[in-house]
């Protein structure tokens, strides 16, 4: 079985995802079969984990080093390798998990300095990744494995000048993509009010026309943005530019449709594209978007850390 963490509210989708066949569930995490290919809506995922009980935290924290140490006799660390030890959202319980953490790290290091000094605290970067993971769903009990497959998915930091929280989501798409825009670069962000993507990628350096009926504000009034006043459904570069942003209010199929033109016309290079899926049914949503896959390099999909009845796609054209 696999451990599967998602955002609270959003395990009847995971569920979805996996088949409908699962052992346990909880708020944001899911206990059942592993995920046929990429999962969306799956944060990160515990291959095999293995159940430690505590009734203190001490003893807690102690059984979780016992389960590392024991399960890494004859392995060598070459390189950097992920501890990660995570909760379900009850503030006392992610509490715990913090405390339980400092203190099985404190273990690990009393009996394995020199691996404890290879240790990347927190998620890895998306895919499949060996270190220490573990998942608190109750004050007394974890979640342990070895083994586990990343989406990429996290908090982000804010920031006072974006002029929206949307901000967020680009900067965590980025993550998932594993790039983001360069100085110079070229960006056209469709339904850019009031312009936090706009903002995220001038910041940066890029080179922004920002496409939407609507004012921008705060930080998007940035020297490196240019406002286009225009239908972002009619809108056409004058040359490809380096990547597409879109984040609309509007039918997913709509914006899947529009992200394959850019693509069949070769106007952008690279995409971060949100689908709102509302009322509609996440998974149809996503079978819809899965059909743009030949003509990309790259096609991820994921239900981020900051998204909420939406998905968001990221990736590169084909070339």
């Amino acid at each position: 079985m696999t451990l599967h963490l998602c955002q609270a509210g959003y395990e009847a989708f995971l569920i979805k995802e996996l088949g409908g066949a699962v052992e346990k569930t909880g708020p944001g995490w899911v206990l059942g079969p592993d995920a046929n290919g990429e999962s969306c809506f799956a944060h990160l995922s515990l291959k095999a984990p293995a159940l430690v009980e505590g009734k203190s935290l001490n003893a807690l924290a102690g059984a979780m080093a016992d389960s590392f140490t024991s399960s890494t006799k004859g392995e060598r660390f070459e390189g950097p390798w992920p501890f990660c030890v995570e909760s379900a959202g009850d503030p006392g319980l992610s509490r715990r998990a913090k405390t339980a953490a400092e203190e099985c790290f404190a273990a690990v290091k009393g009996r394995m300095s020199r691996v404890a000094k290879l240790a990347v605290q927190g998620r890895p970067a998306p895919g499949p990744a060996r270190g220490f993971f573990a998942y608190l769903p109750t004050f007394d009990r974890a979640y342990v494995a070895r083994e586990a497959v990343a989406g990429g998915q996290r908090r982000m930091a804010d920031d006072p000048q974006a002029p929206s929280r949307s901000y967020l989501k680009v900067e965590e798409a980025y993550g998932i993509l594993t790039r983001e825009p360069q100085a110079n670069e070229t960006v056209v962000d469709l339904g850019a009010a009031p312009g936090g993507w706009s903002y995220s990628a001038a910041k940066r350096g890029a080179l922004v026309v920002a496409v939407d009926n609507g004012p921008l504000k705060g930080g998007a009034l940035h020297p490196g943005i240019a406002h286009r006043a225009e239908d972002a459904f009619k809108f056409a570069p004058e040359a490809p530019v380096d990547w597409l942003y879109c984040d609309m209010v509007e039918d997913p199929d709509r914006i899947t449709d529009l992200l394959g033109q850019w693509l069949d016309k070769g106007w952008c290079r690279r995409f971060i594209v949100n689908l709102k899926f509302g009322r509609n049914d996440p998974l149809r949503v996503l079978a819809n978007a899965e059909t743009l896959r030949s003509k990309c390099a790259l096609l991820r999909a994921r239900h981020l850390f900051h998204d909420r009845e939406e998905l968001t796609l990221v990736g590169e054209r084909a070339s």
